[in-house]
């Protein structure tokens, strides 16, 4: 048994021990940590002294953020090192921790504490961000059933435990689904089209699981090229129908009952829905949306819906175009969903003349990283150099920021898919930025992906959407790392409203359609060449391929996450029936009735955007917009890497972090409010 003295998770002065961290030592050191801060709570909320910021919210915050570094370690690595040991060990402490904040939220003399702050005369004295923090309780506090009549409080607590739970068992269902299924291809011939370095990869698979030929599963890496690339139409539906009804009802062949994500679904609705009643909402919608930038649930499907209907014109073109290239050139008749992709990629070849598979060998990852941190390093005016310390696996790299010889931040780079890996890619904090009595201390991320790692002895090769997918997770990064907020509440993307947490991200897209970057990042796998400015104005071109469909399926999710938290009782309506109504009003492309998208939407049944999945195009506006200004100061320069503009983007949206509220900080650089005219023309959707 691991005693609580020799556990590396209560070492907390610097970075986690990766390399001495077991799961064993979870539950003991979060027990002590969990123990010491329920202590100092018990003991301030019954100090008769007037609370001050220095005596009641400063000792919170330090204990509190003990826990939260040492939980957030078990958390990080329940999602990147998923072993049995690992979910065990997690699962073991998720009620206990969740119900410990459960009972905090709900803490009435703890909330009495706030608002006699909030009411008192060191209020106005308080920085901006410290009124902020002090605001941002109180709202957390009504929130989380502070107010409840004490007979209440017990149920709202069982709710939060059992919310909890169920969104780590569905995603748990959805890795365990996903792992589960391989195909075994025999014979070389039905690997026609396939990319040689899918085709390797499939081989190497194969050959770890002992087998001979070919092995394919539904991990992104393996599973995007075949449908993608195969000629072999049999190939592409078997795959298809297996990810399609992953953790579903349907006996799919490999799926096991007990992943069903179904009863998942709907008991997370209801459990929700009686949430939001109790707190006084009419549905959880509103309750999701009170720290959110958005007013109200109407003023969102507005929002969607005049997206919708600008979008849907040109997705219905996309389709027409797509239908008659299948009919016309590939004689596929009807175009099925399991032919989308491989059609898409023949008619993109067809009319731009190149194939994605052609950019990706121009994309190895050494001279990625290298163009990704040039635009970090010019825009900001920083360094970022490779550095040590501990990590939970061979893969992963750790980087320094510095600038003008000081260190910035840290943060960690796991690139490649993995079995024990949750699907995605993601930005998450392993310590904030905060102003000790010593100093400060300096910010560290996870920057986590799924990509296809090497092959053969060849560094990995990314596609242009891999690259644009760790543009965005690097952005999420900086609004983390650039932050100069010295409060841990409001420092970094803490305290940043939910539907403008994206900013950054879909900012730093931008720059991977702009020549003197992408030129920066590219030497062909084989000759080293460049890519050809002939390949990226090809590419450019086809930028807003399909954009349409695109963006209306996006507005699919969005909707469909919006009404289902909203006047739908999952009790005695069908999610399936309400996807389909989505789809009549804003979708060009119906999947079959067999498909079960909804067991696998991680995003709103276990990643915390429910209610909320809009936020990704909310947010689009406001970072398209934010582009727009480096495009009008860089573009008599010959680049949009100006500095001056990187410069006021970093003090006026980075540096904040959630001091204040997204919209002040998008005015103040901007100098305006936003608006929705940069995104459509990014999209293409103008009229002609």
């Amino acid at each position: 048994m691991t005693t609580t003295t020799a556990s590396p998770l209560l070492e907390l002065s610097g970075l986690p021990r990766f390399d001495a961290i077991r799961p064993e030592h979870v539950e003991p050191a979060v027990r002590t940590l969990l123990e010491a801060l329920r202590n100092t709570v018990e003991r301030l909320q019954d100090d008769p002294a007037t609370p001050t910021w220095a005596g009641f919210v400063d000792p919170i915050e330090i204990e509190g953020e003990r826990l939260g570094r040492a939980w957030g370690v078990a958390v990080h690595m329940h999602s990147v090192m998923d072993t049995p040991e690992w979910r065990e060990a997690y699962n073991a402490m998720l009620p206990e921790v969740t119900r410990f904040y459960a009972e905090l939220g709900q803490n009435l003399k703890l909330f009495q504490k706030y608002k006699a702050i909030a009411d008192g005369p060191e209020y106005p004295s308080l920085s901006p961000a410290r009124r902020r923090i002090i605001d941002n309780e109180l709202r957390g506090f009504r929130l989380s059933g502070a107010e409840l009549p004490d007979d209440l409080k017990p149920r709202f607590q069982a709710i939060q435990e059992e919310l909890a739970g169920l969104g780590a068992k569905f995603s748990e269902n959805l890795l365990d689904a996903t792992n589960a299924y391989s195909h075994l291809v025999s014979d070389k011939n039905d690997l026609a089209g396939l990319p040689e370095d899918a085709i390797a990869a499939a081989a190497e698979a194969a050959e770890k699981a002992g087998q001979s030929g070919w092995k394919f599963g539904l991990r992104m890496p393996s599973y995007l090229p075949v449908m993608q690339y195969a000629d072999n139409r049999v190939l592409r539906e078997t795959l298809y129908r297996a990810y399609a009804t992953r953790a579903a009802e349907i006996d799919n062949g490999y799926s096991k009952p007990e992943w069903d994500n179904s009863p998942l679904i709907k008991r997370l609705l209801a459990l929700r829905a009686e949430e939001a009643h109790m707190l006084g909402y009419a549905n959880y919608a509103e309750v999701s949306l009170v720290p959110k930038m958005a007013d109200t649930p109407a003023q969102v499907l507005g929002f969607l819906r005049e997206l919708a209907a600008k979008a849907k014109p040109f997705a219905e073109r996309d389709l027409a175009e797509l239908t008659a290239f299948a009919r016309d050139e590939l004689g596929l008749t009807p175009l099925e969903p399991w032919d989308v992709a491989y059609v898409s990629e023949k008619l993109r070849v067809a009319r731009y003349a190149f194939s994605e598979q052609e950019v990706k060998e121009y994309l190895p990852e050494p001279k990625v990283l290298d163009g990704l941190f040039g635009v970090i390093q010019k825009l900001y005016q920083v360094s970022i150099k490779p550095d040590s310390g501990p990590v939970w696996h061979p893969d992963v790299r750790f980087f320094r920021i510095e600038r003008d010889g000081q260190l910035v931040g840290q943060f960690y780079l796991d690139l490649y898919a993995r079995d024990t890996k949750k699907g995605g890619a993601w930005m998450d904090s392993a310590i904030t930025r905060r102003r000790l009595a010593q100093g400060i201390e300096t910010p560290v991320a996870y920057l986590v992906c799924n990509f296809p790692g090497p092959v053969g002895g060849k560094p990995a090769t990314f596609s242009h959407d891999d690259v644009i997918t760790l543009f965005h997770e690097s952005g999420h990064g900086l609004h983390h790392l650039l932050t100069r907020v010295d409060d841990l509440a409001v420092s970094g993307i803490h305290g940043v409203e939910w539907d403008a947490v994206e900013l950054p991200s879909q900012f730093m897209e931008n720059f991977c359609w702009e020549w003197d970057v992408v030129r920066e990042m590219t030497a062909h796998a084989d000759t080293g060449e460049p890519l050809p400015q002939a390949l990226f104005d090809k590419m450019l071109a086809a930028k807003n391929f399909q954009s349409g469909m695109q963006t209306v399926r996006q507005l699919e999710f969005s909707l469909f996450d919006l009404l289902i938290h909203m006047d739908f009782d999952a009790e005695k309506q069908d999610v399936l029936e309400l996807l389909a109504e989505v789809r009549k009003e804003v979708a060009v492309l119906v999947p079959p009735a067999w498909h079960r998208f909804p067991n696998s939407f991680s995003h709103i049944f276990a990643g915390g955007y429910a209610a909320g999945y809009y936020s990704y195009k909310w947010a689009e506006v406001l970072s398209a917009d934010a582009f727009a200004a480096f495009e009008e100061a860089g573009r008599p320069k010959g680049s949009v890497l100006d500095a001056e503009t990187g410069a006021r983007f970093w003090d006026e949206i980075l540096a904040v972090g959630g001091s204040r509220p997204a919209l002040d900080s998008f005015r103040a650089f901007r100098g305006r409010e936003p608006q929705v005219d940069a995104l459509l023309r990014h999209s293409g959707m103008v009229p002609a």
